[in-house]
């Protein structure tokens, strides 16, 4: 059988595809537009299609010229919440109508399966910590709310259609493939542990550090990790979990472990045996103080085990990836 990735060029794309050719259980399949991925992150033994998720030829064409694909993991979105902000309409038609077409194609074709990348983005301020798939999802950015109508796209096509479908919402995702290989390559970079680890390069004369007054033991923001090979197997589970006709339903994945900003950065300083200058800032809008999964049904339900529970495991496997890769993927393309 076949699975399809999409997105397969970018950070948690390329390590799922990595991780399906390991196993060699799949002809793995990846599409991308290469607008946010990196050519050089693509698996060499992976088929690569150049192209937009919302060409319905062009999709036609990859399922036509591929018809043993059962299923979709879906990571091709836009992601960053700031952005959002300022251009929602650019999510709206990315994400949600990319979806649409998506879903379109699929039906058409005959595919009947998919898990998507959603997020903790879709639960917003949680009405609690830890937060659970039953938490009230009430995003607060057009990121999130382009996801939570994904989601719900997907409910009523499983009515419509019986495209299947598990929504996995995850929280902060960090670290690389522990060779160093391939790894977080984004441009702006907005996440916090490759700017801490781009200070550590000296790229960065410093971290900035937004707002030390939160609800939480040192005032700083808490949030949970997981890795992207966790993420990649959460994800191969959640489709056979689907080959077995089981209903469609929605997964938190993450750590269950928070960790605050300043935690972060002082693993990051014992890692790398770097000073690491940081500074405190305003608190940035809409942040919440602690956001952290519970993934007992995934633990439960898909049998999802991580591997990679240490934060410093974490971090010294994006090290790894930094230090190796100073420019990023900018060396081999």
């Amino acid at each position: 059988m076949g699975i399809l990735v999409l997105g397969g060029a970018g950070y948690i794309g390329s390590h799922m595809v990595d991780r399906l050719i390991e196993k060699g259980q799949e002809r793995v399949v990846v599409v991308d537009n290469l607008v946010t991925g990196h050519r050089a992150a693509i698996h060499p033994q992976a088929s690569f299609y150049e192209g937009d998720l919302a060409d319905q030829d062009f999709m036609r064409r990859v399922f036509q010229e591929n018809p043993d694909i059962d299923a979709v993991i879906h990571f091709a979105a836009y992601s960053l919440v700031a952005e959002s902000m300022e251009q929602p309409l650019k999510y709206f038609d990315n994400n949600t109508a990319g979806m649409v077409k998506l879903l379109e194609v699929m039906n058409e074709c005959g595919v009947k399966k998919i898990v998507f990348s959603s997020t903790a983005a879709t639960y917003g301020i949680p009405e609690q910590i830890p937060i659970l798939e039953t938490t009230p999802q009430k995003p607060i950015n057009p990121y999130g709310e382009s996801k939570l109508m994904m989601e719900t796209i997907m409910k009523w096509s499983d009515q419509a259609y019986g495209i299947q479908y598990v929504p996995l919402r995850y929280f902060n995702v960090a670290g690389a493939k522990p060779d160093g290989s391939i790894g977080e390559d984004h441009g702006p970079e907005t996440h916090l542990l490759p700017i801490i680890l781009q200070v550590a390069q000296g790229k960065r004369d410093k971290i900035m550090i937004f707002g030390d007054d939160y609800q939480t033991p040192d005032g700083t923001n808490v949030r949970d990790y997981v890795h992207p090979f966790d993420l990649a197997d959460a994800h191969l589970l959640a489709v056979e979990y689907l080959r077995k006709g089981h209903p469609s339903t929605a997964f938190n994945l993450g750590s269950s472990t928070g960790f605050s900003n300043l935690q972060i950065l002082e693993a990051a300083r014992k890692v790398t045996g770097k000073d690491i200058p940081a500074e405190k800032a305003d608190r940035r809008p809409g942040d919440p103080d602690t956001l952290i999964a519970s993934s007992e049904k995934a633990r439960q339900v898909l049998g999802w085990q991580p591997q990679f529970d240490n934060i410093e495991k974490i971090i010294a496997t994006a090290w790894e990836w930094h230090r190796l890769h100073p420019d990023g993927y900018a060396d081999r393309e």
